[in-house]
């Protein structure tokens, strides 16, 4: 049984708690109970605390008791309450040490260097070592990154100049080890760093000490060394002022070159370049869900697909007839292609990926799907998208004549989009004309903006052409107040036309 089995409100939300008593006890014990009769917090927010000695100062985190049952819980049950669906679910696994991905700015100097988060802002970064949200293995090789600049005299980024040396650093852990009882790969998980060097490329003068830092992680984290913590060692080279992370250039400098990671019942190749969940436990558990709601047979379309990892899954656990994955980021081909290569060779789907902006002639990836699946960035769908399943139901005789062409972008100006509009990968036999003027049916939208989410699901069922049937809640980012949401969508009549017509009748009477 979970040891946080907690809901104040059992009729209309379902909150649970994975932590394992492991993992509870890596941490303080909660005070004595004649001290906690002294305080206003319940005894379970404690033993659900965050515990951290940077939670004052760090950005990452921004509340610090009750990680199972984030503030928003409240509102999203009460949100989805009123639009007919009462049985919202929250769950949640790991409260701490769950992120298996980080990205961590490095400043200070070479003798005393800071790795970590900006101050709430401010550019003044904020030295985590002991974070309690990262995975054990991601404070360990940055203990090590600081021994390596300390012993190298690697110079930090400045802001202000423009000099130095390291400017970032992208922790990102895999637990993918087939050798190990299924128990022991999380804590064993391997750390893929990936310097961000302050350099258009590798053949720059402060290139001896890229390599220099790169051989120091290998040889005393690498497989060779007392505990071997280091995965893989990458270079990305930027140079810019603006605060975009990551340069265009990467360059594989030691270890593995494939990365590969077990969710949703496959294997998955993610570049250092490629967008991948933090939570790894917490997405695998969402992607088990999703899959549910997946017809067997179906034909899927995947926007917003990044590598690939939703409408693969899907391919493989629900034997889809046809999968379209549609991803602008040109980087995540190479791992969608190394993830589809992996399935199962029983699966017998017509699965593509196509390089092209899903808010461009929306129409043309919606027509011959039964699925749509949509997981946007926090900012929502586009507006092209939402105005397209607004009016699915007036677009079915459009659809039949419709001249619009997956790789064909029309009005796109950006050079990058324009060159790369055509490149797509086709796997299996193309789909059957038979599925060509089919219109999807259900619509299931995975969100990590929950503002975002509001505007647009308020906006679906306005239509009409939408009802809302399931939703469920995921504690992706613990210690924070954000919701990872995946909603069912119907075609058909919905819930507000329904409180619409209510009224109407009131009226009549």
């Amino acid at each position: 049984m979970p040891l946080c089995l907690l809901s104040t409100r059992p009729p209309t939300s379902l909150i649970t708690c994975h932590a394992s008593p492991g993992a509870l006890r890596t941490h303080p014990s909660p005070p004595s109970t004649s001290s906690l009769s002294l305080l206003p917090t319940p005894p379970p927010s404690l033993t659900c605390a965050l515990h951290c000695p940077h939670f004052q100062s760090c950005s990452g985190c921004t509340h610090e008791f009750n990680l199972h049952r984030p503030i928003i819980v409240d509102e999203a049950t009460d949100f989805f309450n009123t639009l007919g669906v009462s049985d919202f679910t929250f769950d949640t696994c790991r409260l701490w040490e769950w992120r298996c991905r980080a990205k961590l700015a490095v400043r200070g100097s070479a003798e005393s260097p800071l790795i970590g988060l900006y101050q709430e802002g401010t550019h003044n970064v904020v030295d985590i070592p002991q974070c309690k949200a990262h995975h054990p293995n991601i404070n360990a090789a940055v203990e090590l990154l600081r021994r390596g600049i300390i012993e190298l005299n690697v110079a930090p980024y400045d802001e202000d100049q423009g000099t130095g040396d390291l400017r970032y650093v992208q922790m990102a852990v895999t637990t993918f080890n087939t050798s190990l009882p299924a128990s022991e790969r999380y804590r064993n998980g391997k750390v893929q760093v990936s310097l961000v060097w302050n350099s258009r490329n590798e053949n720059s003068h402060n290139s001896e000490k890229l390599n220099a830092l790169a051989n120091f992680l290998w040889r005393n984290g690498g497989p060779k060394s007392n505990v071997h913590l280091i995965h893989s060692v990458w270079a990305n080279f930027q140079t810019s002022t603006n605060n975009i992370i990551f340069g265009n250039r990467w360059r594989h400098l030691l270890g593995e070159r494939d990365f590969w990671e077990h969710v949703g019942g496959i294997d998955i190749a993610l570049a250092p370049s490629s967008f991948g969940q933090a939570n790894t436990r917490a997405f695998d558990i969402l992607l088990r869900k999703l899959q549910k709601y997946v017809p067997f047979g179906a034909s899927v379309a995947d926007l917003y697909a990044g590598a690939g990892v939703i409408g693969l899954s899907l391919a493989a656990t629900r034997k889809c007839r046809s999968v379209k994955c549609i991803e602008i980021n040109k980087e995540s081909k190479l791992s969608f292609e190394k993830t589809a290569d992996r399935l199962p060779k029983i699966v017998d789907s017509s699965i593509s990926w196509h390089h092209a902006d899903a808010s461009k002639g929306p129409l043309s990836w919606m027509v011959g799907s039964d699925v749509i699946v949509v997981d946007p960035p926090r900012k929502g769908l586009d507006t092209s998208l939402v105005d397209a399943l607004q009016n699915i139901k007036s677009v079915k005789h459009k659809a039949k004549s419709s001249s619009e062409s997956p790789h064909e972008v029309k009005d796109e100006k950006r050079p990058w989009i324009l060159r790369a509009r055509e490149d797509s990968v086709q796997i299996g036999s193309k789909t059957t004309s038979a599925d060509s003027q089919a219109l999807p049916e259900t619509l299931i939208y995975i969100s990590c903006g929950w503002e975002s989410f509001k505007e647009d699901c308020k906006l679906l069922l306005s239509s009409k052409a939408w009802r809302l049937e399931k939703a469920h809640g995921y504690n992706f980012f613990p210690g924070t107040q954000s919701i990872e949401v995946l909603a069912v969508f119907k075609r058909g009549q919905g819930g507000l036309k329904k409180k619409k017509l209510g009224k109407k009748k009131k009226k009549r009477l």
